[in-house]
């Protein structure tokens, strides 16, 4: 197949969906690739290392004509215009983004969204949502050192004694986690609280401790569970309970990050208003649900803003501020998907019997396969 690999055009986006490394194996597997020329700089990735491994560079015209076109986002109706009708497109679309999908199946596209992928063993390899969760996650921490005008560690020295700054960690999946072991390791104390009783013992495994809101109903605990790895929203007296204990350790946190979101649906919040008042000045919140509306109403989306005293990131793209890892983690990402999607011939075959290919597909033939509520 002929597979393209344009320049990302999304404002911030630094990534790239394959790296010199994916392109190779790709080749390697009789397929003929082109990539943009300027695809992958900003990610650390130069038109002469793609060359090397025999990429042919072209314009976006090129890349986007491909029958297989790989992409860190959805295309914008000026890239849409340059795809081939009936071409593949594999990358991050928002299955929950109806009007885009809608605009990919007038094209003829058939077109996977990689974030709809189960939760499952077999799909760990080609999980974006995880591989670039993580990288969020140890960003928000050295985002929040960057910002926060105090140390992290606890440092003895002969001017006196610097106290370790008190971190709290609202949300555990893959983002909390990591920012948990990030933080730990930069010397701070550590809290972190989730819906899911389940994360408690993780959450203390990385050496944090776990803000217990104990459930009172069944309904309570069946939300808790969660569904295919995802927190569902919980009911309005849980959140109640849950808000009076954040408030109460986000009196006392230096930093808080929040990272909790529920997939098509509005981020919940976490961190009021009157306690972001209350907190102490120079604290610091990193809110990785910007893009989502923000677990805190007073996260600006995109922008850095001090308000009562405290500062608050609303950066949206986390994962492009590590642009280098992020896209050779997600191009891997990307290869292994395409094993289930290319025979051995290297032809495209869409194999719907396959549960991971099925929840990815979104449209094809010009038809809408996964539609939105």
């Amino acid at each position: 197949m002929h597979i393209g690999v344009p320049l990302e055009t999304r404002v911030g986006e630094t990534r790239v969906a394959a790296t010199p490394e994916t392109v190779k194996k790709l080749i390697g597997q009789g397929h003929r690739v082109t990539v943009q020329r300027g695809a992958g700089e900003t990610a650390s990735q130069p038109d002469a290392a793609y060359e090397a491994v025999g990429a042919t560079l072209g314009d976006a015209a090129a890349a986007l004509g491909a029958e297989l076109v790989l992409k860190v986002n959805a295309p914008d109706a000026t890239e849409l215009a340059q795809f081939a009708r009936g071409a593949v497109l594999v990358g991050m679309l928002n299955p929950f983004d109806s009007d885009t999908l809608a605009h990919l199946a007038e094209h003829g596209l058939t077109a996977f969204a990689l974030e709809a992928a189960p939760r499952t063993s077999r799909a760990q390899s080609l999980d974006v949502l995880s591989s670039q969760a993580n990288i969020a996650g140890y960003k928000a921490v050295l985002l929040a050192a960057h910002h926060y005008p105090r140390f992290m560690p606890m440092l003895m020295t002969a001017a006196g004694t610097v106290k370790a700054a008190r971190v709290l960690i609202l949300g555990a999946g893959v983002a909390g986690l990591q920012a948990i072991a990030t933080a730990k390791r930069l010397g701070a104390v550590i809290e972190a609280s989730d819906v899911r009783p389940a994360v408690k013992e993780q959450i203390e495994s990385l050496g944090a401790k776990f803000i217990d809101v104990p459930f009172e109903t069944d309904e309570e605990r069946e939300c808790a569970q969660g569904v295919g790895g995802y927190a569902r929203p919980m009911p309005a007296s849980w959140m109640e309970r849950q808000a009076r204990a954040v408030h109460e350790r986000a009196l006392q946190a230096d930093v808080v990050i929040t990272t909790a979101l529920i997939p098509g649906r509005k981020a919940p919040t976490l961190l009021h208003e009157a306690t972001v008042q209350a907190m102490k000045p120079g604290s610091v919140v990193i809110d990785l649900a910007a893009a989502q509306g923000g677990n805190c109403p007073l996260t600006e989306a995109g922008q850095v803003v001090v308000k009562h005293g405290v500062t608050l990131v609303g950066h949206s793209n986390l994962a492009a501020l590590v642009p280098a890892d992020a896209s050779a983690l997600y191009a891997r990402n990307l290869l292994d998907f395409l094993k289930l999607v290319v025979d051995g011939e290297g032809r495209f075959h869409l194999n719907l019997d396959d549960d991971i290919v099925a929840a990815c597909l979104m449209c094809r033939d010009g038809q809408l396969v996964r539609k939105n509520a």
